[in-house]
């Protein structure tokens, strides 16, 4: 059973950073493509970012790139999400994903999912 772990979220002011972290276990991390998703409140989930297997290669929407930096720790099963110059928009609760093949931002297409954490950006 593959359990994802997301933690790091809070509460932070506009232009301030978080990171956030997901813990993979119960399989082989390294065989998943990792992504991070957000759902704002009130809206559909948004994707946010991904990274390769051995994390060459990420890709992010225009809304967050260049501000947030997606990465992993293949040693140690860890996901991060380092975010930066947070803006109020921001705001949301952040979930990590992970597919077993799929590389892109179509949330439908991942098969593991965490639980969420919030992270609340005030003006």
């Amino acid at each position: 059973q593959v359990q994802l772990v997301e933690s790091g979220g809070g509460l932070v002011q506009a232009g301030g950073s978080l990171r956030l972290s997901c813990v993979v276990s119960g399989s082989t991390y390294i065989s998943y493509v990792m992504g991070w998703f957000r759902r704002p409140p009130g809206k559909e989930r948004e994707f946010v970012a991904v990274i390769s297997r051995r994390g060459g290669t990420t890709y992010y929407p225009d809304s967050v790139k260049g501000r947030f930096t997606i990465s992993r720790d293949n040693a140690g099963n860890t996901v991060y999400l380092q975010m930066n110059s947070l803006k109020p928009e921001d705001t949301a609760v952040y979930y990590c994903a992970a597919s077993n093949s799929y590389y892109g931002s179509d949330y439908l297409r991942y098969d593991y999912w965490g639980q969420g954490t919030q992270v609340t950006v005030s003006s």
